[in-house]
């Protein structure tokens, strides 16, 4: 999962982690022969991560054989191989899980094998817990896109993710909210077991909301906030990888029942401005109009996507953004109704609340 609204930013102050503070770093890797060697050194830069496990997810590529070469001159990593995934648990969250287990440090951080923690970024977000007494600290990562659907989906995407989970909301105690962001989530080991871990989440597709919800409902502070200059990532590499992502999670995103969806539909769709563009056809005084309207959305998006710490020059792709985002969100409900979504090769059975 992945959001939300810009507002929270991260303390300033940073202590210096002290032993007891260190971090064991668990990463799933399911063919991420791409990705994985960025992200292991981006890893092992950080002083306070004392040991890296990569748990390789049944992968198909070369991923654990470029795994065991890192290992060779970063001593703090380890490869894991995951074992046959139990029923009711996905690959995931089992392998991470399976890296949990053996884990030696106060803190554990769970980070996706796509994702690059920037210089500082361990210890940022442990001078957060120690600032806010949070037990879980996550980072919405600061996001690269460089292909035209990417810069038209990913900042929609979150811009309206922001609009369903603040960071003022999940942040605030005596809120209900409650979110994070797998690809960089850190959360204190007691705590960790206290809720059942991954166990305790061993279905859900949305492992890392499911996990923010279990320790706020326990009563525990978290913290969830901006991850610019602090993790970045680039998602996904290719339309269809991009597409199968977000049909796997958005449907759950932004309320996990028709209604949510339709609400969503009502909401991102110009209906107005296009029944006008419509009856503009015959009518000019109509059409001019009608293109003042969508002149209005572009600027009303441009905004938003500064509050979201995107370039305001995506605000070009609105109009792609937009129908890129309803055909996704569609697809994603369809297959909920269905009962299953894809992703890395495997089916996952999921079910769409009434």
């Amino acid at each position: 999962m992945s959001t939300l609204s810009a507002k929270s930013e991260a303390p300033a102050v940073v202590s210096e982690a002290t032993p007891n503070e260190r971090i064991t770093a668990i990463v799933p890797a399911r063919d991420e022969e791409m990705t994985i060697e960025a992200c292991v050194r981006s890893l092992a830069r950080q002083a306070e991560i004392a040991e890296i496990f990569v748990v390789n997810d049944h992968s198909t590529d070369h991923t654990a054989e470029m795994v065991q070469g890192l290992a060779k001159e970063i001593r703090k990593l380890q490869l894991l191989e995951a074992r046959k995934i139990p029923a009711g648990w996905l690959g995931k969250n089992h392998a991470v899980w399976e890296g949990a287990k053996r884990a030696t440090s106060r803190w554990l951080l769970f980070t996706d094998a796509d994702a690059e923690l920037l210089d500082g970024a361990a210890a940022r977000a442990l001078g957060i817990a120690g600032e806010t007494g949070a037990v879980l600290v996550s980072f919405s990562p600061e996001q690269v896109t460089k292909t035209w659907y990417e810069k038209a989906l990913i900042p929609f995407v979150y811009s309206r993710l922001a609009k369903h989970f603040s960071y003022d909301a999940v942040n605030d105690a005596e809120s209900k909210t409650a979110a994070a962001n797998g690809q960089f989530l850190m959360i204190r080991e007691d705590v960790y077991d206290k809720i059942g871990g991954h166990e305790s989440v061993a279905g859900d597709v949305l492992e890392d909301v499911a996990l923010a919800k279990r320790t706020k409902a326990a009563r525990y502070p978290i913290w969830f906030g901006s991850g610019v200059g602090v993790v970045r990532v680039r998602m996904y590499r290719s339309f269809d990888e991009m597409w199968e992502g977000w049909k796997k999670n958005l449907y759950l995103l932004v309320g996990g029942t028709p209604g949510a969806v339709v609400r969503e539909l009502a909401l991102v769709l110009p209906w107005i401005t296009l029944a006008l563009l419509v009856f503009g056809l015959k009518a000019p005084v109509v059409f001019v109009a009608a293109l003042g309207l969508l002149v209005a959305r572009h600027a009303a998006y441009g905004s938003t996507l500064l509050r979201n710490h995107f370039r305001v020059v995506h605000i070009l792709y609105y109009i792609p953004a937009v129908a890129l985002y309803v055909g996704v969100l569609w697809a994603s409900y369809r297959a909920y109704t269905q009962g299953a979504v894809e992703w890395k090769g495997r089916r996952i059975s999921v079910k769409a609340a009434g």
